[in-house]
């Protein structure tokens, strides 16, 4: 189990863009306690339909989803889901027959999905296996990057034709649009929903790191900087991760590395920019000898549930379907 979180913790939610719709495919093995099969939709970081290998059946996330769509929706993509799941297992065989492997815990990865920002398409399709690349899709030349020989029996065989390519393409640029947008005005009051951050300067002790911290805001697109003395800064500073709270919002760190006279000489400022919206913030408070604020321990446990939920997914031979999962 403990290398399962560790590939799990590997995989990082993509936020980027105005509006983005991805999925995130599993087949694992030697997990007893685990589906075999998982498949989880996100929208803007929102997770919204969920089927594994257990329940096999497609279900809403989202409030707003299950309002929206009727029953056939849930029926078409739970035959397709459970259609799929023989194939994923198969693959996972597959693929540890490539490596030499025979016992232990793996896991097969498909991701893919779309993003949308102010009329710009971008999209995204990869294959992963035991948390390291295995395809990728190039867009731009409509081939697959093999990161290692154990892959290359495939690339090779989807490059001959180069109907494995363009159909992803087609589908990331024109299918997967129109549905990320009819998802996006499904839930337009949660997802459309703008909320301003939170902004705080902590430190632990006078010696330590000054934190800022921007929590609570929606949605995730979030700039934060320093200034010092009036001027941008931006010498020893760490960002952090993006991080979702356990209300739909989120939240992000910077940690600025300055010594107690370098503090006490200057004036050091943080200043978080949020739908055009910005907010300063100078003045530092002690944490009372807490290192980490308990906002950031209970956004990192989310992160971390939420991609356990997710974890990793894997369909070499989605060919054998009439198309992609519909989204």
């Amino acid at each position: 189990m403990r290398s399962v979180v560790l590939l799990l913790l590997g995989i990082q939610l993509v936020y980027a863009g105005k509006h983005s719709l991805q999925y995130f495919y599993t087949a694992t093995s030697g997990l007893p306690n685990f589906p075999q099969f998982v498949t989880v939709g996100i929208v803007d970081g929102e997770p919204f339909s969920y089927y594994d290998s257990n329940i096999r059946r497609e279900t809403p996330r989202q409030e707003w989803m299950a309002k929206s769509v009727g029953e056939d929706y849930w029926e078409r993509n739970t035959q397709i889901s459970i259609g799929a799941e023989q194939s994923f297992i198969n693959n996972i065989n597959v693929a540890k027959d490539r490596f030499n492997q025979t016992g232990g815990v793996h896991s097969f990865q498909f991701m893919y999905g779309c993003e949308l920002d102010d009329g710009t398409k971008r999209g995204y399709m990869q294959y992963g296996y035991d948390g390291e690349g295995f395809l990728i899709l190039d867009k731009s030349t409509l081939t697959w990057t093999a990161p290692n020989d154990q892959a290359l029996i495939t690339k090779k065989k989807w490059d001959a034709t180069g109907v494995e390519a363009n159909r992803a393409k087609a589908y990331l640029e024109s299918e997967c649009i129109e549905w990320l947008n009819k998802y996006v005005d499904y839930g337009k009051d949660t997802l459309k929903r703008k909320v301003s951050p939170q902004v705080s300067l902590l430190q632990k002790t006078p010696s330590s790191p000054v934190t800022c911290h921007a929590t609570g805001f929606y949605p995730s697109g979030v700039t934060i900087s320093w200034m010092k003395n009036g001027h941008d800064h931006h010498k020893d500073v760490d960002l952090g991760e993006l991080l979702p709270n356990a209300d739909g919002t989120f939240q992000k760190t910077s940690t600025l590395r300055v010594t107690p006279d370098e503090l006490k000489k200057n004036k050091f400022s943080c200043v978080v920019e949020h739908q055009g919206k910005t907010k300063t913030e100078d003045e530092i408070r002690t944490s009372g000898g807490e290192s980490v604020p308990i906002g950031i321990i209970i956004g990192a446990l989310v992160a971390v549930v939420l991609l356990i939920g997710i974890g990793v997914g894997g369909y070499v031979a989605y060919k054998k379907k009439t198309g992609f999962k519909p989204v």
